[in-house]
């Protein structure tokens, strides 16, 4: 059996030479006679791969000293309630709605305190980001959050709203490390690894330390405390340690590729043949506005169901794997993170472009 293209919105597809690299490692790590995943997270070998992980993110993404990388579980869902616990201080946060996870994480901060949401996109199904350059923000707002790329609805934010001097925290799984970032206007910016960057189970915190305090909600869990990780180099608990091990070979991959700068290219480059065959076909249409369009996960339908489900069911066929849509919108949508090569992209388009010609009557 020979690898698919696999246009999975997560988890999602790895770069081979990662795969490769881990499956050769898999009975003995460097020497010590195990595999990473039989070791111990206190050991010598393993503080050498966390550490190593952790300087490489540091090196791709230019981290301040002064902002923490905490790897923990949860996945970014678990971040919804850690974040109003830690930084809710005056019980008033922002949300701006663009999609299911941003309503989702507003939902459940409606738990800890007064929640507003202060722009949305629900009116057109997410397909736009809202103007966020003049917002009415909460004069006492502790922060403001966004879900930064919609994994669902193919949106992402290509400039960051206007907080007015607010924290901003953003949720950037499905967008994390696909170009370079200023982490300097962000508070928190987090995401769970297994769209762009590894297995599930594993969710990166990048925190400004003025935020990590000891002044959490009453009744927060420990494990759920920003300051116990951090004081601890997020090795409190059993870290999910083989799913670190697979990202910091992912963070050396990227490094190896030329870093962010050629990550953006790349990516580029790619969405740019999806969303060019898409603007000019009479079949497939995009669902997304231009210029508010995400270069990780592209939607599109014919607008006919039973046309989608037929297409979805020859492109599987055809070795494209994972091209339906979200439950909740329907149609198609491929996902092609940093490690979808370009021919992934190309061998798709040449599949639509035939696809079209079949059932064109």
């Amino acid at each position: 059996m020979s690898r698919v293209y696999n246009f999975s919105a997560g988890p999602a597809v790895l770069p081979e030479e990662v795969l490769k690299e881990a499956a050769a490692e898999m009975l003995d790590y460097n020497g010590t006679g195990m595999s990473v995943m039989e070791m111990s997270h206190r050991s010598k070998a393993y503080e050498e791969i966390i550490q190593g992980a952790e300087q490489d993110l540091r090196d791709l993404m230019n981290i301040p000293d002064n902002y923490k990388v905490l790897f923990l579980q949860g996945g970014a869902s678990q971040q919804f309630a850690m974040i109003p616990m830690n930084l809710m201080k005056n019980k008033v946060a922002d949300y701006i709605i663009t999609g299911q996870w941003a309503k989702k994480a507003y939902q459940e901060a409606q738990v800890y305190g007064k929640a507003n949401a202060i722009a949305s996109s629900a009116d057109e199904t997410f397909s736009y980001i809202p103007d966020c350059s003049d917002l009415p923000i909460s004069e006492d707002a502790d922060y403001v959050y966004i879900c930064e790329n919609n994994t669902i609805y193919g949106t992402k934010f290509k400039t960051l709203p206007n907080t007015k001097g607010k924290t901003l925290v953003s949720d950037v799984s499905s967008c994390f490390l696909s170009e370079p970032v200023d982490v300097t206007k962000y508070g928190i910016i987090y995401g769970g690894v297994q769209k762009n960057i590894g297995p599930a189970g594993v969710v990166i915190v990048i925190i400004r330390e003025d935020l990590i305090t000891e002044d959490t909600l009453p009744g927060t869990p420990t494990m759920l405390k920003y300051k116990i990780h951090a004081d601890n180099a997020s090795l409190y608990n059993t870290p999910p340690a083989y799913g670190i091990y697979i990202c910091g070979k992912v963070f050396k991959w990227l490094k190896k590729m030329g870093g962010l700068e050629a990550m953006k290219q790349r990516n580029e480059e790619k969405a740019k043949i999806l969303y060019d065959f898409l603007d000019n076909s009479k079949m497939f249409k995009g669902t997304v506005r231009k210029e508010d369009r995400s270069l990780m996960n592209v939607p599109f339908v014919t607008g006919d169901a039973d046309l989608d489900a037929k297409f979805v069911k020859e492109a599987k066929a055809a070795g494209l794997e994972n091209l339906k849509g979200h439950r909740s919108v329907g149609g198609m949508r491929a996902s092609i993170y940093n490690a979808m090569p370009k021919e992934g992209v190309e061998a798709l388009v040449a599949f639509m472009k035939k696809f079209e010609e079949e059932n064109t009557k």
